[in-house]
């Protein structure tokens, strides 16, 4: 049977699920405070009776002011405490939603993550998980009190008599009618808004992340043309959407809390009739004046509606991605050998894109395999299905002959270690940049590491230490530098698994014989996949498999295919004659 979709508001309230009963107090305690707050009202009606009535002295007036006094800060008293009740609920539940959005980030297919910007992203998990504060902590607990004043004030009047009631709801109508117009012509307008706002999000992060770029080029002119115009545009845009529902928006601003149009001239005709007496039509007036603040803020709430309806369905958008599936129970996985069956894989999940072909590959328990071939081939894709960053087409990838779809991604993550070219690293110390890897770690621990990936050089000069911040992203350091790092982080990690994807392609020639030495010492035993454009740091790898377009044309040692593999031949050519021409620009500048 299908699911019924949940709709924005009944998704609001579902975030808020382990915080009900404090949503529920807050409520209470808006409703009571809005209520009490009606009382000074009714106290100054029986002081006009006094006095009316020709009775009025100290004690009877003092008498009244002061359970107006008492039930003022009865309101005050309630309504502070239903905004810090209803605050700590709202960012207890915005805590948990960015905290299960990273959850879902972390588990879905990173095709899917990297499906949205990051603008779309930095929008949501920032911005718009904001937004909803204050419909939280204001517009739900408030709200409610704010309904609640106009109903039992209206009940007041219409207990003094029917038409004073009917008299305080005569702009109620066209107030309505302008309302709805502007939710239309607004509505219209809110995806486009929402869409300009992401697109301007993304052009602020590339423009202030590539500023390295833009100024190598010289592009700083035509880039930060681009950046001035997203900001433009958007400007433009808003502007033009907020007038046209100007008028509108002003209208039902005016009209909606416009209570005493209608009930002071009708309560003021029926105490000229005799039909009520002044206090009462004192009272009465006082009654349609109470109402003109909840009426008003519950305007302005009914204008956030929209903006928070397209918040939560952007949110639920990004909280429905698809989960990798996983079992909950660990596996038994006898050996840490990996192999491929007959995969198949596509990004996109149609056929007509699909970048491998049926690949079989294998690789032994405790071997050292190497992936060579052309940009494009298909290894990176290859290195990351056995990580399971995504599933498989068709076909399994298996670990120890267990396919790894069944096995939780923490048991699977235990088992491979990751290595890229492009390592990025946190706005943390290197310390604890490389502890990642493990994060029992002692500092011994993590500087043995370090020292093995030839890192303990450059972190000595630098003005902390260890305790020296990576800063954004790891911006602060080298290519070089951030791959040592992450290599010290896999080596700490210790995993039977290890992949290494051009783990040493910004590493200076210096370093690299030692790192390779390094990683050849530490990975002994291990089973190990290196993908490698510099042929020469795998020519001694047991299986060396050639991948071109999606599929193994060859494989086998070093030896056998040159032999026997034309493809490798050629690729083998053409890195020694670069090697050498390399070493021969050396010799000639030295």
């Amino acid at each position: 049977m299908k699911t019924q979709k949940k709709s924005w508001i009944q998704s609001l309230f579902a975030y808020a699920e382990g915080e009900k009963k404090k949503m529920l107090l807050s409520v209470v305690l808006s409703v009571v405070s809005v209520t009490v707050g009606l009382a000074p009202f009714y106290c100054m009606y029986r002081i006009i009776c006094l006095f009316v009535e020709g009775g009025a002295d100290t004690a009877g007036i003092t008498g009244w002011c002061l359970w107006a006094l008492l039930a003022y800060g009865v309101k005050i008293v309630t309504f502070t405490l239903s905004t810090g009740v209803s605050h700590n609920m709202a960012y207890h539940v915005l805590e948990g939603l960015r905290l299960r959005l990273a959850d879902r980030f972390l588990h879905a297919p990173l095709g899917d993550v990297e499906n949205h910007t990051i603008g779309e992203i930095k929008s949501m998990m920032v911005d718009k998980i904001e937004n909803l504060e204050p419909p939280l902590a204001h517009m739900i607990p408030e709200g409610a009190g704010h309904v609640v004043l106009p109903i039992v004030s209206i009940a007041a009047l219409l207990c003094i008599d029917w038409r004073l009631a009917l008299a305080s709801l005569v702009t109620f109508p066209l107030s309505v009618v302008c309302m709805m117009l502007t939710m239309v012509i607004s509505g219209k307008n809110f995806q486009t808004y929402d869409q300009s706002n992401a697109y301007m999000n993304s052009t602020i992060v590339e423009y202030i992340e590539g500023i390295e770029v833009i100024k190598a080029f010289g592009r700083a002119g035509v880039s930060y043309e681009k950046y001035a115009k997203a900001i433009t545009d958007f400007r433009t845009f808003v502007v033009k959407w907020l007038s046209s529902t100007y008028l509108t928006m002003k209208l039902s601003f005016a009209l909606f809390p416009s209570t005493l149009i209608g009930t002071l001239p009708v309560a003021l005709a029926l105490a000229a009739q005799g039909i009520i007496t002044a206090p009462t039509a004192a009272l009465a007036v006082m009654l349609s004046i109470s109402m003109v603040g909840s009426l008003a803020k519950l305007e302005v709430f009914s204008e956030n509606m929209r903006q928070v309806e397209f918040t939560v369905k952007g949110l639920q958008e990004f909280l429905e991605m698809p989960e990798l599936p996983e079992p909950k129970e660990r596996a038994e996985v006898p050996s840490t050998g990996v192999e491929l069956k007959e995969v198949h894989f596509s990004y996109t999940g149609r056929a007509e894109d699909e970048v491998l072909h049926g690949v079989n590959l294998s690789l032994p328990q405790g071997s050292f395999t190497a992936l060579v071939g052309p940009s494009g081939g298909g290894k990176s894709t290859v290195a990351k299905l056995i990580a399971r960053f995504w599933d498989v087409s068709s076909g399994s990838v298996e670990i120890g002959g267990v396919n790894v779809r069944d096995m939780p991604l923490s048991q699977l993550s235990e088992y491979v270690s990751f290595v890229t070219q492009d390592n990025f690293l946190f706005r943390c110390s290197l310390m604890e940049n490389i502890r990642l890897g493990n994060p029992k770690a002692t500092d011994e621990e993590v500087r043995a590491a370090a020292r093995a990936a030839q890192c303990e050089e450059f972190i000595k000069k630098l003005p902390k230490g260890y305790d020296t911040l990576a800063g954004e992203a790891g911006k602060r350091l080298s290519g070089g530098e951030k791959q040592r790092i992450a290599i010290a982080r896999m080596m700490l990690k210790n995993a039977p698994i290890v992949i290494l994807d051009e783990a040493t392609a910004f590493t200076d020639p210096e370093n690299e014989d030692r790192i390779q030495q390094s990683i050849a010492a530490l990975t002994k035993g291990k089973t190990l996949l290196v993908i490698a454009h510099r042929l020469s740091t795998i020519r001694n790898a047991d299986n060396i498999v050639v991948l071109k377009d999606g599929a193994i044309v060859a494989e086998g040692t070093q030896e056998q295919l040159l032999d026997a593999c034309p493809l490798y031949w050629e690729m083998w050519q053409a890195h020694i004659g670069a090697k050498n021409w390399a070493v021969s620009s050396a010799a000639k500048e030295a």
